[in-house]
């Protein structure tokens, strides 16, 4: 079709095009176009995750390898801050306050006790700081590169395994030197680190997700978490402390025992310390904590892809 100008110039009209008259959403959906950032199906997040598990172990070897870079001591520092916190609990709670009763076993167990605990709790302690600033450290990288943003909380969760591998050596070296020999229990190590793995990632994207919307929560863990320490059993058998010396009901140390941080510290210290027997773990001591791993760990994940389309906009 052609029609003439005022200044006698041919117009030529182009022909209707078969787009004409659709919505841009029907456009999209015809030429298989997506939103930018659109946050995928739960199925293909976790393909998404596996396809990226090379890129998930490396950074957290290199951030584990990058955070002591600057100190002399290096990576020592893995396992000596952890000993360092142990020896203060000692000075104060084990020696000042009495914190040795009560012990299975005895007095003489304090310190393979103690030890194990910290090294435990110090894992979970620092997973979840580590995760609430995982989305607000790394800006650059989100906003740079599109993978899936669960990749940051899970690396640094691994992260604090390995840290935890390390200093387990160092743990055993010590249990043995207090006479805790290796023996089949000692196998028994694998599934709680499983499951507490399980358990601090899910806490770890929680928090992750929480700490992308309000930075100052970063800032407010480590009094929550220290609070939680002093409630799990960490410093000082949990029961003895609640009835014995606090005169507290039966019922409220049964309770705490069942927090997944004193589950985690008393199946451990159950598979390395051979006077601390089952009858000290929780009942269904065992099943308490695979549940608290399934179902934190599950949880975490959903709540954390909820949010993905919004981790670092604004």
């Amino acid at each position: 079709m052609s029609e003439t100008t005022h200044d006698g110039a041919v117009a030529v009209n182009p022909p209707p095009s078969p787009d004409d008259g659709l919505s841009p959403a029907e456009l999209a959906a015809k030429y298989g176009l997506t939103v930018s950032g659109k946050r995928p199906s739960l199925p293909e997040y976790v393909r998404q995750l596996w396809a990226r598990r090379h890129f998930i172990l490396t950074f957290s070897r290199a951030k584990l390898h990058a955070q002591y870079s600057q100190a002399k001591l290096g990576q020592l520092w893995q396992v000596t801050t952890p000993l360092l916190n142990a020896g203060v609990y000692f000075l104060i709670f084990g020696l000042l306050l009495g914190g040795r009763e009560g012990v299975p076993g005895g007095e003489h167990n304090y310190v393979p006790f103690l030890v194990t605990g910290v090294f435990v709790f110090t894992f979970t302690q620092t997973s979840v700081l580590s995760g609430v600033r995982s989305i607000a450290n790394n800006l650059g990288l989100v906003r740079a590169l599109h993978f899936p943003r669960a990749a940051l909380p899970i690396s640094f969760s691994l992260q604090q395994l390995q840290q935890l591998l390390y200093s387990m050596i160092v743990l055993g070296v010590i249990l043995v030197a207090f006479g805790e020999f290796p023996d089949w229990s000692w196998f028994f190590i694998v599934p709680v680190l499983v499951m507490q793995l399980m358990f601090n990632t899910g806490l770890a994207l929680v928090f992750a997700r929480l700490g992308s919307n309000t930075p100052d929560l970063a800032q407010l863990m480590p009094f929550v978490l220290r609070t939680w320490m002093y409630a799990s059993g960490v410093l000082f058998p949990l029961h003895h402390m609640v009835t014995e010396r606090a005169d507290g009901p039966e019922w409220l140390a049964q309770v705490l025992q069942y927090n997944p941080a004193a589950l985690y510290m008393d199946l451990m210290r159950r598979a390395l310390i051979d006077d601390y027997t089952m009858a000290y773990v929780a009942p269904w001591g065992w099943l308490a904590a695979l549940g608290w791993a399934l179902l934190i760990g599950a949880f975490g994940f959903v709540f954390f892809w909820k949010a993905e389309e919004r981790y670092g906009r604004g």
